[in-house]
């Protein structure tokens, strides 16, 4: 008899998004004229930039031809897509990335979990919370804990509060930890990390032999220009940090699909006898033998993001989503709510007002106003009594949004 994966069944009943899926179709099967606005996941609306779509129709039209044709592409992504990735997002910055650390990928969240696969079982593990699930989840899928408590908290796992109180940086562990999770701008809280933190992230993975995973996915949010965009702005961050990357929210290919994960070659973790092994040769080796890279269209496409009419598409991208951010952040404020971040990130963090749970707010938002969010003990234990607004939808939604909530929702 075939056997199954066991972790699988530590994990909740359903994943966060499919929950708020389930009900919300609820709702609207009992009120099928209800008009539902959805501010709940990070998806983009507004079309590809202009420059991306004519590099990839394009692309398509050498794929018609013998001459020009590509199958199989490299897997770690074709030379000319990481030469401009090395060079716009990273030496222009003071970072010293080679394009051969660069890694294509097909999708950040993906990337986030697959990076367990060179890392051993017995690690110690430290997570923000709330975070962003697919951290906690992948670890549970691997085996790396055990039970959820009743908070929902898995054992194995060390839980790194964020809250208004510390501006939703965590501390720093007094214990030893050797993988951890970072992510800014944040998911969900849109929080940012000042240089001076980022560095006492570094020293203490450097001190420890610990490894840093930063999800930069939001970085072309920043608007603080004392903020880093890379952990590699940060001396010493290449000896001990993972970054990854995505086309998906600054460029609008969450259904395209194009990320990238950087692994410097002096990156280095312990084998069991205790000799140190190059973390770029496992990733590369990894990504050879489980994957066969981004389409060549689709690479053709994140390759005009870097030219000069697809920087000022994506600035204007970024442009729009952030001046949503600033309608919820402004509107939320009139209706007399506790909010935090939309500034620097495209999600606005709002405390529940009178002692709400998250899905008591979420259900109140759903049925009196019709608008869907985020529910903030979806993303961990201390997101319980906050929810999250994204600002990723057309203005006019968040505009109709946000009016309901101003003239409907009574604090």
């Amino acid at each position: 008899m075939a056997t199954i994966n066991d972790n699988y069944l530590k994990l909740k009943a359903g994943y966060l998004f499919p929950e708020i899926a389930r009900r919300v179709n609820t709702f609207v099967e009992a009120n099928p004229d209800a008009k539902i606005i959805r501010l709940g996941i990070g998806d983009v609306t507004e079309p590809l930039p202009e420059a991306c779509r004519k590099a990839m129709i394009e692309a398509v039209e050498e794929m018609g031809d013998r001459a020009t044709f590509r199958g199989y592409g490299p897997e770690q992504g074709y030379a000319w897509l990481r030469e401009k990735i090395a060079a716009h997002d990273f030496q222009a910055r003071g970072c010293k990335i080679a394009p051969g650390e660069i890694f294509i990928s097909d999708g950040s969240k993906c990337d986030t979990g697959n990076i367990l696969d060179i890392f051993g079982s017995n690690n110690s593990i430290a997570v923000t919370d709330p975070v962003y699930p697919v951290y906690v989840d992948t670890n549970v899928m691997a085996g790396h804990t055990r039970a959820a408590s009743d908070r929902g908290e898995f054992e194995g796992l060390i839980y790194l509060p964020i809250t208004a109180e510390n501006k939703f940086t965590a501390q720093i562990p007094s214990q030893k930890v050797d993988l951890i999770y970072l992510c800014f701008p944040n998911n969900p809280t849109g929080a940012v990390a000042p240089k001076e933190y980022l560095k006492a992230w570094v020293d203490y993975a450097k001190a420890n032999g610990s490894i840093i995973f930063f999800d930069a996915a939001y970085e072309a949010y920043i608007t603080d220009p004392d903020i880093p965009h890379s952990i590699y702005e940060i001396d010493g961050a290449r000896e001990c940090a993972i970054e990854f990357r995505s086309f998906s929210k600054n460029a609008g290919f969450t259904g395209t699909r194009c990320a990238f994960t950087v692994v410097p070659k002096t990156l280095t973790a312990k084998a069991t006898d205790g000799s140190d092994v190059e973390l770029w040769k496992l990733w590369n080796r990894r990504q050879s033998t489980k994957f066969n890279g981004v389409s060549y269209i689709v690479q053709r496409g994140a390759e005009a993001v870097y030219s000069q009419e697809g920087q000022a598409q994506v600035k204007e991208l970024v442009s729009f989503y952030l001046e949503n951010a600033k309608i919820i952040r402004e509107q939320l404020k009139k209706a007399g709510l506790a909010v935090y971040g939309g500034v620097d990130a495209p999600y606005v963090w709002v405390k529940t007002p009178d002692g709400l749970s998250s899905w008591e707010f979420f259900d109140k938002l759903l049925h009196t106003c019709n608008v869907v969010g985020t529910p903030g003990s979806g993303f961990g234990a201390a997101g319980e009594g906050y929810f999250r607004i994204s600002a990723f939808n057309s203005r006019g939604n968040v505009e109709e949004a946000m009016k309901r909530i101003t003239e409907k929702f009574k604090v």
